[in-house]
């Protein structure tokens, strides 16, 4: 499994809302999930996105941002709505009843009215397990991409055949947006060139991918460099060289921080032994792994594990 994927599995749209709100300025909508990512596409009309601490941000047909959580956010008409009276609705997926149909978003007028209709598809994201954290350090405050038009009106037959509310459309939904988390995220990290994380720009590293895909694949293997070069089919000089340039770190630094990663999810989601932890991350004896997950973590395994 790639880096991205590894990232990614523990991570699921969940009551998925596709609105096609007619809106009468000024009008703002509250979106309150807390989640640790929500991911917005306007499909038609616009508005101002507005975070804590942030300017605004305008969106228009096509744009998709993914805001990382936790705290709550608006989109508005205008970024001036929000000091004066106005409409606000809100969007909470993270409910009771997952499913956020329109008759529990507080008021908003729905329909197909095409003059002054705001429509979007809103993802909030809920998370299984610590693996995410690492993707959600990687991202700024508020990733932006834009679709071009074939794009958005694809999305958008697809969002609004499946919000007639028949059996299977918001699991419909819910799997549309895991679908485009994948594809935004990967334009912005294409986008973003050097700024992207290492581990990304590895996957197109013709010397390093083939290692990162062992490491993420078996690690609980006895890589060395040597065998990790052996990996890339390269010298072993040659790839240490490499590796540090592209992912900004030594080869066995990324390995020992993917391991304490992966043992941190073992520890949360599985009940298994330190001992069977140890093992199944590349360590022959539960004391060394705790002595470097105690070195990497601030506390023993046993203790993070109670904690969480």
């Amino acid at each position: 499994m790639d880096p991205l994927s590894s990232l990614l599995s523990g991570i699921r749209a969940e009551g998925s809302v596709v609105s096609n709100a007619v809106l009468t300025a000024p009008w703002s909508i509250r979106f309150a999930d807390r989640a640790p990512m929500t991911m917005v596409t306007v499909l038609h009309g616009g508005g101002t996105l507005i975070l804590p601490g942030h300017n605004g941000i305008r969106l228009t047909r096509g744009d998709t941002v993914i805001v990382r959580g936790p705290e709550p956010f608006h989109l508005a008409d205008e970024p001036e709505s929000l000091g004066t009276p106005h409409a606000e609705y809100e969007i909470a997926c993270f409910t009771e009843d997952p499913e956020c149909y329109a008759e529990n978003l507080g008021g908003i007028s729905w329909g197909n009215d095409a003059d002054g209709a705001t429509a979007l598809l809103v993802g909030a994201y809920q998370t299984t397990g610590r693996r995410h954290e690492r993707l959600l350090r990687a991202l700024p405050p508020v990733v932006m991409v834009r679709e071009d038009e074939d794009a958005c009106a694809w999305m958008e037959s697809v969002a609004l055949e499946a919000a007639t509310q028949t059996a299977g459309s918001q699991a419909m939904v819910d799997r549309l947006l895991d679908w485009a988390l994948v594809c935004h995220l990967r334009t912005w990290f294409d986008q973003a060139g050097n700024a992207a994380p290492g581990w990304f720009r590895g996957l197109a590293d013709p010397v390093v991918a083939p290692a990162l895909e062992a490491i993420h694949n078996r690690p609980g293997s006895s890589w060395t460099v040597a065998s990790l070069a052996a990996e890339s089919g390269v010298s072993r000089a040659l790839f240490a060289k490499r590796f540090a340039a592209v992912m900004q770190q030594p080869p066995l630094t990324y390995l020992t921080e993917f391991r304490m990663e992966e043992a941190q999810e073992l520890l949360t989601q599985t009940d298994y032994t330190i001992a069977q932890i140890a093992k199944s991350v590349g360590y022959a004896d539960p004391f060394g792994f705790s002595a470097a997950f105690k070195r990497h973590r601030g506390m023993s395994p046993t203790a993070f594990r109670a904690a969480a």
